[in-house]
């Protein structure tokens, strides 16, 4: 068996690798949220950005009962899954070929 030192050039190379490879998994997993019951949950700003609406018109939809949400203090919330949803139930197929 061979005595590898810290200042071989294997074991910089190796904790290169493992650095490269920390840094896109951070990358893959930047901006996703953990889920809380087996529901992920998305903010205001993020549902706006997802579905290129603006936060003021998710407020209209809010108010007049069109999206389900979740309030709490000044943080809205909405499930992913009822977005989803609520997308699939309106969807309309070309009826035109």
């Amino acid at each position: 068996m061979k005595i590898v030192s810290k200042g071989d050039k294997r074991i910089a190379d190796l904790f290169s690798k493992i650095e490269n490879v920390k840094g896109r998994a951070e990358k893959a997993f930047e901006g996703n949220r953990p889920l809380f019951k087996g529901e992920r949950y998305l903010t205001d700003d993020q549902l706006s950005k997802r579905l290129n609406l603006s936060r003021r018109t998710l407020h209209t939809y809010r108010t007049e009962g069109l999206l389900p949400f979740i309030q709490f203090g000044g943080k809205v919330l909405y499930k992913e899954s009822d977005i989803e949803n609520l997308l699939s139930s309106n969807y309309e197929k070309a009826w035109k070929e």
